[in-house]
């Protein structure tokens, strides 16, 4: 009897200890929440000023903004101007867009209270006209601002181009004329024109770096031009190819000029059959070339096989280049016999033709030659296999998808992995097509 009574004295300790475990438990959350007639050896108020602020960067804006309201230190906190150098407006229509778009009353706070704080600042917005023009009044809003970098993405078209050019070219001017420290600008598929630029270089002259401009059918080849002459740190220059021309290769290869480190350049059909791509002249690159002996030439191209006429016909100093379309064998025989600089190789599509004798062609010439990557196209594991023996260890990126492979007599798809990674000096499989 006496060992039973014990035991029920044991079951019934159990749920006293659950119900305090419990109201601990709510005290904890309680004191989270700021409810103050709950205690708990843990005062959130009291944690260290940097480690707050450390928390509140990594939380997303509406946990950050949920957050401040604990207490009245983490409010102040939330104020401080090191957690609002980068922040990116999201700005979209709820019932077109995925984008969880950025609060009006936190935007107009923002705008209050941080202005002169934003440093990195970007703008994404939905393929709405609304989306956009509230872009351009935020921008219109920045008149104390101490912008670094600037960031204008649309997440698809027509968005920025759908607003009047007068009114997207003032509010762009406002930062344009008031950051004076401007190191970084991304502008895509918007209505930027020779003017603003102007209006850039004016202001930002010693401080731009980088200047990336897609799809801005209103600046011409002398809007680049004036950057050019005169944005003397200019380092990396991204547009695209219907603005490049011989003059502007010569500005940059000018003397008053530091060197430039990175060239990016697209090349793409916006109305197939209807664009003659011009020619850059063999003297141009080579004058580039000499200015600047370390610079990366990268050009991405989105071109039908029809419109591939104007390039690669003489001798090319490109280091990466990018195929998002179907690329002819023809084509790819040229980049090989004049792109001795290629450290980059990556063909979407080709079509049913094997490419060894290309690709061992590549492999002959571009010395400098360190990825690959192969999609739709058709390789004999033969000429794989000796395009990987010429290039050895220096191929320190290679995919390419199984399909891509052919089998022959010599080499089965088993024993191709076993060599390849015999020439690579590390273990190498081709990519596999996912299923589902």
């Amino acid at each position: 009897m006496k060992r039973a009574r014990q035991k029920v004295v044991v079951e019934n300790e159990a749920p006293q200890t659950s119900r305090k475990s419990k109201k601990q438990k709510r005290c904890f959350y309680g004191s989270v929440f700021g409810e103050s007639d709950l205690h708990t050896s843990m005062d959130w108020g009291s944690l260290p000023h940097h480690i707050v602020l450390r928390i509140f960067q990594f939380l997303p804006l509406v946990d950050r903004a949920r957050a401040s309201s604990v207490c009245r230190r983490w409010n102040e906190i939330f104020h401080i101007p090191d957690l609002w150098r980068r922040f990116e407006f999201e700005l979209s229509q709820p019932a077109t867009s995925y984008l969880k778009s950025t609060h009006p009353d936190l935007i107009q706070q923002i705008i209050k209270r941080h202005a002169d704080h934003l440093q990195y600042v970007s703008f994404k917005v939905d393929s709405s006209t609304e989306s956009a023009e509230a872009a351009c009044n935020i921008l219109s809003q920045l008149v104390n601002c101490s912008i670094k970098t600037l960031g204008l993405i649309s997440t698809a078209k027509p968005s920025f181009m759908n607003v009047s050019k007068a009114h997207f070219a003032s509010a762009l001017t406002v930062v344009f004329v008031n950051s004076k420290s401007l190191s970084s600008i991304k502008i895509d598929d918007t209505p930027l024109d020779d003017p603003s630029l102007k209006v850039l270089v004016a202001n930002n002259s010693d401080t731009l770096k980088l200047l990336k401009m897609s799809s801005c059918p209103h600046v011409s080849p002398a809007g680049i031009l004036c950057v050019a002459d005169q944005c003397h740190g200019l380092k990396e220059l991204a547009l695209n190819y219907y603005i490049l021309s011989d003059e502007l290769l010569l500005a940059l290869s000018s003397e008053k000029h530091v060197d430039l480190e990175h060239l990016r350049i697209d090349v793409v059909s916006e109305n197939p059959g209807q664009v003659q791509f011009h020619t850059i002249k063999k003297q141009s690159w080579d004058a580039l070339l000499k200015h600047s002996p370390k610079v990366n030439i990268v050009m991405y191209f989105f071109l039908y096989e029809e419109e591939f006429d104007a390039f690669f016909r003489e001798e090319t100093p490109v280091t990466h280049l990018y195929f998002g379309r179907a690329v002819s064998k023809a084509m790819l025989g040229r980049i090989g016999m004049n792109c001795p600089r290629l450290i980059e190789l990556v063909v979407c599509a080709n079509g049913l033709q094997p490419l060894d004798d290309e690709l061992i062609r590549i492999a002959e010439r571009c010395k400098n030659l360190t990825a690959m990557g192969l999609g739709e196209c058709e390789v004999t594991c033969r000429g794989f296999i000796e395009f990987v023996k010429m290039c050895g260890g220096r191929l320190t990126q290679l995919s390419i998808m199984e399909e891509v492979l052919i089998p022959d007599n010599d080499y089965s798809l088993d024993r191709l992995h076993l060599e390849v990674s015999k020439h690579l000096g590390r273990m190498w499989f081709p990519d596999m097509m996912p299923t589902w």
